[in-house]
């Protein structure tokens, strides 16, 4: 796949993530998207190092989606625990 591949699946995956973890985020929209790309990198690099599915060249492989989900959730999960609390309620 394409750098551009991989990011439109990054953004798809930053919503999905998004969608399955509701709440207030410390960067908003933005940041949610690009830690939605930087998990689809994330979970694709992880997928083909550590459980032997190398990423193909197939857009619709749903194993990458899986793989681009779980990266995104676990660095949104990431992100929250670090920054989530620079922006309480006063």
């Amino acid at each position: 796949m394409s750098i551009v591949s991989w990011i439109i699946l990054g953004l798809i995956a930053g919503a999905l993530a998004k969608f399955l973890l509701p709440g207030r985020d410390p960067g908003g929209l933005i940041v949610t998207t690009l830690i939605g790309v930087a998990g689809a990198f994330v979970g694709g690099w992880l997928s083909a190092e550590y459980l032997d599915r190398p990423v193909v060249q197939d857009f619709y492989d749903p194993a990458m989606w899986v793989a681009a989900i779980g990266g995104s959730l676990v660095l949104l999960i990431a992100y929250r625990l670090l920054f989530g609390h620079s922006r309480e309620r006063r």
